[in-house]
């Protein structure tokens, strides 16, 4: 198969001990939802404004759109690119994927041809699945240019109205559909518990992002592990607000944790708190989360409305970014549930506090590994060695659902991951005598605008297109909303000049999708350098907080 081609396996003597220890437990995640349907066919799987569908009714609409997918061409190990806002038919769609073993990349719903077009060519993908419209931006034109203009992509799910889907794109509504009561079954066997269940994107460090290959082994650890301390059980209502194809919303636990468990998936495409707080109060939500950003505007909401929408929810998760103390204090005193902090990547190790914490660790610390048998170490970033508890390091990690490098991504392995197998994460931190983290930034070159990780190389990369510019470098510029914005330092080539809105109107017209645009652009006669000759990134940002309007 041709994922295992760019696959780097966790050695031998590890996989075996992580069966033994029963991390490993040799079943997909297919397997166990079917087994909690089984248990349960009448309750409520998934729930939203368009309908409500109980365990039998996803199963059998999963298993229906598997067949019909296999029967318009796709096969077991097929990539497809899915760009679907959250609602039921993300959900059908990846439990048929599961099934199929046809294998999801998981896009954004803001991505554009820059980034939908590198997906397809890295992974080889035949599928891509996308809205006919969304917010104003026809994807369906975009989805079928690249059909036209890539090597690999043949089939165009659509989701939408399927009256208004082209002949020659697959309605995803009817592929997501009922089975019709003379519909043949499609036998399939089941997928290899340690083959690739899903690819998850990097936070893309040096230019595009990276696949991460889970295998269904390590990603039913990391929905197990991540579920124990998140108190899910059979009358979980999980609300995903975030991208459902994040692995946060995903499994950490999210919504594969919460069908596993028995619950109910409420998704809901926006995370704006009117719809939040109403979508709570209907279903009766226990679970959600959220990064720094939206929180933000819950609370001030909250604070004009009060909270009592709120009322059944017991746990809010808060990750994809670090969040401040004094916001941490404020959803401990004004939300109802307990507040959890989560401090993650897509690459692995889950770091959570826990549900009986003391308040203060709950308000000042990111948490603490999710399983006994995550391994980190926190290195000092010159000598290599450990630092001492309470002092600032760059965390390396590995573990049972932590992969040993990126898919087919050789170079970038080199980088981010060492020859013992330990994921160089890029993160800060420093860990108290309890064993909590307190992430205090990033070594990686990288800009966290609002929980989307940008990569300052990508965004420089793409200024270098700009007949203007002679040299570009890109800087983390802090907000208060969104934690951090993008700020592009440009010198120009003589007699040229440049505005933000020409920057902008192109980052527009070549696809990039919108959070990546630069929400300010500095002009300056040079960059300061370091004494080996690099730009000198911590000089523009203290030369960004000067300019900037004091707080």
């Amino acid at each position: 198969m041709r994922s295992v081609e760019g696959l780097t396996p966790w050695p031998a003597e590890l996989a075996a001990l992580y069966r033994e220890k029963g991390l490993w437990e040799g079943r997909t995640l297919m397997e166990l939802i079917e087994e909690r349907a089984a248990a349960r066919p009448d309750h409520p799987a998934v729930a939203c404004d368009a309908m409500t569908l109980t365990y039998a009714q996803l199963l059998d609409r999963a298993h229906a759109c598997g067949d019909r997918m296999l029967r318009a061409g796709l096969r077991a190990d097929d990539r497809i690119v899915v760009q679907l806002p959250n609602g039921w038919q993300f959900v059908v769609l990846l439990l048929a994927c599961l099934r199929t073993g046809i294998l999801p990349v998981m896009a954004l719903p803001a991505h554009r041809e820059h980034e939908l077009r590198y997906l397809v060519d890295h992974a080889e993908a035949r599928a891509l699945a996308a809205p006919l419209h969304l917010r104003d931006f026809d994807h369906a034109a975009l989805a079928m240019k690249l059909r036209e203009t890539t090597e690999t992509l043949e089939f165009v799910l659509l989701q939408g109205d399927p009256s208004a889907v082209p002949e020659d794109t697959l309605a995803l509504d009817s592929l997501c559909a009922a089975r019709a009561r003379d519909e043949e079954h499609v036998a399939v066997p089941q997928p290899d518990p340690s083959a690739v269940a899903v690819f998850l994107l990097s936070g893309g460090t040096t230019g595009m992002p990276k696949l991460i290959a889970r295998t269904h082994d390590d990603y039913v650890c990391n929905v197990r592990e991540t579920a124990r301390h998140t108190a899910l059980g059979d009358d979980t209502v999980y609300l995903g607000t975030l991208p459902l194809g994040h692995n946060f919303p995903l499994g950490c636990p999210g919504i594969l944790g919460t069908l596993i468990a028995g619950g109910t998936i409420v998704p809901l495409a926006s995370p704006h708190p009117e719809r939040t707080f109403a979508a709570i109060e209907r279903f009766g939500v226990t679970h959600t989360a959220a990064v720094p950003a939206v929180v933000a505007t819950w609370l001030d909401h909250a604070s004009t409305v009060g909270a009592e929408q709120l009322s059944s929810l017991r746990v809010l998760q808060v990750g994809g970014a670090r969040l401040a103390d004094e916001l941490a204090a404020r959803v401990v005193s004004l939300l109802p549930g307990r507040l959890q902090q989560v401090f993650g990547m897509a690459e692995g190790l889950i770091n959570l506090t826990r549900l009986d914490d003391p308040v203060e660790i709950v308000i000042g610390t990111q948490g603490r590994p999710a399983c006994a048998a995550d391994e980190v170490r926190i290195i000092n970033e010159e000598s290599g060695q450990e630092v001492a508890v309470g002092e600032p390091g760059l965390l390396l990690t590995r573990g049972p659902y932590t992969p040993r490098g990126y898919y087919n991504a050789p170079e970038a392995n080199a980088r981010s991951f060492t020859p013992d197998g330990w994921y160089i994460s890029g993160d800060i931190v420093v860990q108290t005598p309890e064993g909590n983290f307190v992430v205090s930034g990033r070594s990686k070159d990288m800009i966290n605008r609002g929980g989307e990780n940008i990569s300052a190389e990508e965004i420089e990369n793409l200024a270098y297109r700009l007949e203007a510019v002679r040299l570009a470098a890109a800087v983390a510029m802090p907000d208060a909303q969104l934690g951090e914005r993008v700020c592009l330092f440009a010198v120009l080539h003589d007699e040229h000049v440049l505005e933000l809105e020409h920057v902008r109107n192109a980052f527009q017209e070549w696809g990039v999708a919108a959070y990546k645009h630069p929400d300010r652009l500095e002009t300056v006669d040079e960059l300061p350098l370091t004494k080996v000759g690099k730009i000198d990134k911590k000089a523009l940002r203290e030369l960004l907080l000067a300019s900037l309007p004091a707080s």
